[in-house]
């Protein structure tokens, strides 16, 4: 646990209401509503031109004065300058200054504030001890991997005692295996020091891994928020369904509690609303049986045939036609069990507590 001189404001709550932004005449986010809990580590997903990026800076007073209000633990923030909030922020680009030493680095916003220096020596070499860094203070950062540098980023940002600790796409520059490691160790930091935090990711992996829940946004409106599983098994709509992973989308209708479409298909949906127009479900969701090995429950099965197989490793990615329809299905793969053939005749079987039917 972090050393009580070093110890963060209690978490606080974040309250966004009716936020619209516009850069000159053209509206980039429009009639955002939702609140961040105390503590919580927070996510804004989607694609690049959503308003993610927009949002978060908004939140720390950058860009165009937003109509709505930002309330953080209760203050209206929406007309107050970046420096009058207390908010942390860590930049994409990691904004070093690469003439300065880590310790120089992580000093200066305290020096900014006229902290005294013998203030500021402790609490840099807490924050430097937080993020593993002690042993680099005197490097600058052209000596560190991208790795150390987002760790000086992070302690630069976590001295000044921040309400609230804001991530602007932190792992996109650096490699796979690198971007695996920052994020549980920015996650074990998270939790460490119990800040508020909000980050931006146009990666669903990340997201998924290190939120306790998401925004997902696309075309400047706010599409749906939840816990990561909650959102990928239950999307609100099918950008949603799409954009959190691999889906098959069937269009059909709803007629009579069921979800209808060609190529003979049919799934009880008395859940469904009836304006249904597209069946979702994911590929590891569904299998594929050989037609002399079908098995019995609480199933349903459509005939198709194999028109492609893909060894994936860790699984057997199968696409089955189905009609009109070509449908993915994800297997384990296990040494010594022959996969299906490509041509082959199969029953595509689905549970239909595995589907989601959606109007849009």
């Amino acid at each position: 646990m972090p050393d009580e001189t070093l110890a963060q404001p209690a978490p606080v709550e974040i309250r966004i209401e009716n936020l619209s932004i516009a850069f000159d005449r053209t509206e980039v986010l429009k009639d955002i509503d939702l609140v961040i809990e105390p503590g919580e580590f927070f996510a804004f997903l989607g694609p690049s031109g959503s308003g993610k990026s927009t949002l978060l800076r908004a939140i720390a007073g950058f860009g165009p004065r937003p109509s709505g209000s930002i309330r953080i633990d209760g203050e209206d923030v929406a007309g107050l300058p970046p420096y009058q909030r207390n908010v942390g922020m860590v930049f994409q680009s990691y904004a070093l200054w690469p003439h300065m030493t880590v310790r120089k680095n992580v000093a200066f916003g305290l020096e900014e504030r006229r902290v005294p220096a013998a203030e500021i020596r402790r609490r840099v070499d807490e924050a430097l001890d937080t993020v593993g860094l002690s042993d680099l203070a005197e490097r600058r950062p052209s000596q560190l991997s991208g790795g150390q540098q987002q760790r000086v980023a992070l302690a630069r940002t976590i001295v000044i005692r921040p309400r609230v600790l804001l991530l602007d796409e932190p792992l996109s520059n650096l490699d796979a295996n690198l971007r695996i490691q920052m994020r549980h160790e920015i996650h074990s930091l998270q939790r460490q020091l119990g800040l508020t935090t909000v980050f931006v990711t146009h990666d669903q992996e990340e997201a998924n891994t290190m939120a306790d829940r998401i925004a997902v946004l696309n075309d400047k409106i706010l599409q749906q928020i939840g816990a990561p599983m909650a959102l990928y098994d239950k999307p609100r709509n099918l950008f949603v369904a799409e954009f959190l992973g691999t889906t098959n989308a069937i269009p059909g209708a709803v007629v009579n509690g069921l979800f209808k479409a060609d190529g003979g298909i049919e799934v009880p949906a008395s859940n469904a609303p009836t304006d249904g127009k597209v069946l979702v479900f994911r590929p590891q969701n569904a299998l594929v049986e050989r037609a002399d090995q079908a098995s019995n429950g609480d199933v349903v099965r459509f005939e198709g045939h194999v028109s492609h197989m893909e060894f994936l490793g860790s699984i057997i990615r199968y696409t089955v036609e189905v009609g009109p329809h070509r449908v993915l299905v994800d297997e384990p793969h296990r040494t010594g069990i022959m996969p299906v053939g490509t041509g082959e005749k199969v029953l595509l079987r689905l549970d239909p507590a595995q589907t989601v039917v959606l109007a849009n």
